[in-house]
């Protein structure tokens, strides 16, 4: 695996655990277990909004401080 690749595989996982926590605290302790179907689709939708930016502000965040540190 060549070293751009290796930098980009780091930065993905570090983005999805990133996103994981914020996708699993809304939905443990602010989205409570929902009723109808639309407020579980409502709940994963919000969630999936958060963590989805959350993991890739911060993958691109770590990706961009390794580049600038090989450069």
């Amino acid at each position: 695996m060549n070293r751009n690749m290796s930098e980009i595989m780091k930065a993905a996982i570090i983005g999805g655990v990133m996103g994981l926590i914020p996708s699993f605290l809304i939905n443990y302790f602010l989205a409570p277990m929902p009723e109808t179907v639309l407020a579980n689709a409502i709940g994963n939708g919000i969630s999936g909004l958060i963590s989805g930016f959350m993991g890739g502000f911060m993958g691109l965040l770590v990706y961009f401080k390794q580049t600038s540190k090989t450069n």
